[in-house]
């Protein structure tokens, strides 16, 4: 926060004296038929302020001499227009658009969907608040090229093209999310879409802006907690939402308000739900819970337990969110700070040889009955849950500057205390902590016909992992990073270049057991070693899009990009029990049964990704296809040994079988590729109805001809839309694919349908306008498995559920 100030201030001071030339420009917005558009977003291109048209279609903005507007709205295609301090009053026409097009907030450059060279989704406004869900992987994964790791419900996060975990950025308004989420399937993300204004995401490889975490893709959700544009006025909204499956309730609050400038926002989500309910599955014996009761299930004569409800899948969650900031003609600044307390359980998660001296959620006997989830007194004394709890600093400066070269300078600055612990039987099991600092400064500038933005990212994360289940040791990790993105116009043809160079350092301190040399002291010792890892990562990309035709477009970029090991690929050295698994990480070598610390030999994770995508946005009928081949040298990914693990023994040969015993995995890398398609295609059957056709083909191999695990599966989709003045409709038929093309210890996963139908009905009472919205998710019931899941056989997805809500805005 320090550096963050005296930069801001520097930058505040350097550019002072650069002239500000202003004038006032008035403007209309209309569309096709010359009738007024509301709500349409007109910003002035290189600055941080923008402003929206009213009812009809006016707007006023300040301006610089010799400047771009941008205008905006959903469903029509973008407008630039060149204005100067002369111009007094323009009028801009926006033509419909067949797919819907929306300003990105993360391509840094000012884009929509359709004008980005690489592939890039959109989920915002009403559509995203009727579908959103408690984490982000389920929120998303019906977009084509997503799916979701999906460890319950409450522990979902997202998969991009099959890749997920370290290899998945996710942010939030462009800073990481710093969550422990990439550490364990079982850990949740922090992002609540609920309270999002969009979900960006962004495949194939953006690592240039965010690090070499994103060398599979990112997800950044964009939120106006530090307000980017004047608020007049006082104004809000409030939710609440039922699910049936899960009795869950869902309550959730805006307020805005904003006088001469001075900006203040408020956001609250509460969530509280129970374990969810699937249609009837079985479960083999072993895989189900010894201290559960039998009238809880079905047993039969072969042994097999019949279920319908996924256990400890609770969840109860608190999240607040305050930010302020100032808008001004050239300065904007603001800061915000946002609190989550989340508990949730574990499914598939249990320990044994703990005192069970407190409820069923690991909560002290003398806390309040109200807050004990009453209807899980059924769970087992085992019951392992997490309590999540994050506070979230981050801040934004943007100076516009007139100048012939300089556009605007820009920085961002977070700090995120995260803290995972994961409570069984009343005590706290394992504890992870993550402390991070980020900043990110860019200049935004024009020279000559080539507009971009160059840049500094730093980032310090301090890592650490206490209890049973802390496999991976406690670790330092810091990264200092120089970017450049640079575009040109070429009349129909627009090319972009990007360059970034990242140093980063990983330190840690491993500790190894081995005998006493003493010949008379067999006794176990433990030495400390002091381990750093150093590497200096090179990203390279270059891509275009040519407007062939009005509204179609074709865009291919290719990209180079590296990436370092993170801890729990590198360091590994423990029980996984969200997992059930022993690990162990690239930095070890196992000799006559015994794990050695010799990181010797570690090399760059490199992904060299090609990205073709068509698209057509214009007229009644629209697509989207994308091609992508992704070439990866030294993939890391796990691999099964011959060897097992067990407390008393340690790592032993399969063929010494002990009851309990855990396969053990280690990290390997291995050349990989991966291809595909996604597509998504509209037709405007008339001016009440659409249909939607969307999928996604995958295949992953090593170079071997293996299969990776957990691939998720291919899906083809079919959806119907019908308005009706202010009713609006949908019904989504999605298919998911058997997948049998599989790693040599998988098991294949059946194929499945989910049938989903949405409706909302807008109107006002008093003055207030009002959404009632219902979802009816899974309505046929249908029994799915996700094989990308850890956990598929033990938690199967939701069953059939209805969703009430109402939201309403003042």
């Amino acid at each position: 926060m320090f550096k963050q100030s005296v930069i801001s201030s520097a930058i505040l001071c350097a550019f002072s004296a650069f002239p500000a030339i202003s004038a006032e420009l008035q403007g209309k917005v209309v569309d096709a038929n010359n009738q007024p558009l509301a709500n349409a977003t007109i910003h002035l291109h290189g600055k941080s302020k923008s402003v929206q048209s009213d009812k009809n279609g006016l707007f006023t903005i300040n301006i610089d001499s010799d400047a771009q507007l941008h205008i905006s709205k959903p469903n029509y295609l973008d407008s630039r227009v060149e204005v100067n301090e002369s111009s007094g009053y323009v009028k801009v026409s926006l033509q419909p658009s067949s797919v819907e097009t929306i300003v990105v907030y993360s391509s840094a450059l000012h884009k929509n969907s359709m004008e980005m060279t690489s592939p890039v989704s959109v989920l915002g406004g009403d559509e995203l608040k009727n579908h959103a869900k408690p984490t982000l992987g389920e929120t998303l994964k019906g977009q084509p090229g997503i799916n979701a790791s999906y460890f319950g419900p409450v522990s979902s996060s997202p998969i991009i093209r099959g890749l997920d975990g370290p290899r998945v950025k996710i942010t939030q308004n462009g800073l990481d999310s710093s969550d422990a989420s990439r550490v364990g399937p079982d850990h949740a993300n922090t992002n609540d879409s609920l309270a999002a204004q969009q979900i960006e995401v962004l495949r194939g490889p953006a690592t240039l802006l965010y690090g070499s975490g994103a060398i599979g893709g990112v997800v950044n959700v964009v939120d106006n907690r530090i307000p980017a544009d004047v608020i007049d006025g006082f104004h809000g909204a409030a939710e609440y939402s039922h699910d049936t499956n899960s009795n869950t309730n869902t309550y959730a609050a805006l307020l805005e308000t904003g006088k001469e400038g001075f900006n203040f926002h408020f956001d609250g989500v509460k969530r509280r739900g129970h374990d969810y309910e699937t249609p009837r599955y079985a479960v083999m014996p072993e895989e189900h819970d010894e201290h559960e009761e039998e009238s809880e299930h079905e047993t039969h004569a072969d042994e097999v337990n019949y279920l319908n409800t996924v256990e400890n899948t609770f969840l109860d969650s608190e999240q607040v969110n305050f930010g302020t900031s100032f808008v001004g003609n050239h300065l904007t600044i603001g800061a915000s700070f946002g609190r989550i307390e989340t508990d949730y359980g574990i499914p598939a998660h249990s320990h044994i040889g703990h005192d069970h001296g407190h409820d069923e959620h690991g909560h002290d006997e003398h806390e309040d009955a109200e807050d004990s989830h009453d209807n899980e007194e059924e769970h087992h004394d085992e019951s392992v849950f997490a309590k999540v709890k994050q506070d979230r600093f981050q801040t934004r400066l943007n100076y516009a500057i007139h100048s012939d070269w300089l556009e605007s300078v820009s920085i961002q600055a977070g700090f995120t205390d995260y803290e995972h612990a994961e409570i069984e039987a009343g005590e706290v099991g394992t504890v992870f902590k993550n402390d991070t600092s980020e900043l990110r400064a860019s200049l935004e500038h024009r020279f000559g016909q080539w507009h971009g933005t160059i840049g500094y990212h730093y980032s310090d994360s301090d890592y650490r992992a206490d209890g049973e289940e802390a496999f991976t040791p406690s670790t330092k990790t810091e990264t200092h990073a120089l970017y450049l993105l640079e575009e040109r116009k070429f009349d129909q043809f627009t090319i972009e270049l990007g360059a970034r160079f990242e140093n980063y350092e990983l330190n840690s301190a491993i500790e190894e057991s081995h005998d006493s040399h003493d010949e008379h002291d067999h006794e176990e010792v433990t030495d400390t070693k002091h381990y750093l890892l150093e590497m200096d990562n090179l990203s390279l990309s270059v891509g275009g899009v040519y407007d062939f035709s009005e509204g179609q477009n074709i865009a291919v970029s290719l990209s180079r990009s590296e990436r370092a090991p993170l801890t729990a690929e590198l360091l590994s050295n423990g029980v996984h029990i969200a997992t059930s698994t022993y690990e162990l990480g690239l930095g070890y070598d196992i000799e006559n049964g015994v794990a050695h610390f010799e990181p010797t030999n570690i090399k760059q994770e490199t992904a060299n990704n090609l990205d073709i995508s068509v698209r057509k946005f214009s007229g009644d009928f629209g697509y989207t296809v994308n091609l992508f081949y992704n070439d990866i040298e030294n993939f890391y990914y796990q691999s099964l040994t011959d060897l097992m693990f067990t407390g008393e023994h340690g790592l032993e040969t399969a063929d010494h079988f002990h009851e309990g015993a855990l396969p053990v995995f280690k990290f390997q890398s291995q050349d990989a590729k991966l291809y595909g398609l996604e597509f998504d295609a509209h037709y405007k059957l008339s001016d009440s109805s659409r249909i939607k056709v969307f999928g996604d083909s995958l295949t992953a191999k090593l170079d071997n001809d293996d299969y990776l695990p957990r691939i998720p599966s291919n899906k083809l989709g079919i959806d119907y839309q019908y308005n009706q003045g202010a009713l609006l409709t949908s019904l989504t038929v999605t298919h998911y694919f058997e997948q049998k093309d599989i790693a040599s210890y998988e098991s294949a996963t059946s194929s499945y349908t989910l049938v989903d139908l949405a409706a909302s009905y807008e109107f006002s009472v008093s003055g207030s306008d009002l959404v009632a919205y219902f979802n009816a998710d899974n309505l046929t019931d249908e029994l799915g498995f996700v094989h990308s899941s850890f956990i598929k056989e033990q938690a199967p997805l939701p069953g059939r559920n209805f969703r009430f809500g109402i939201r309403g805005y003042f």
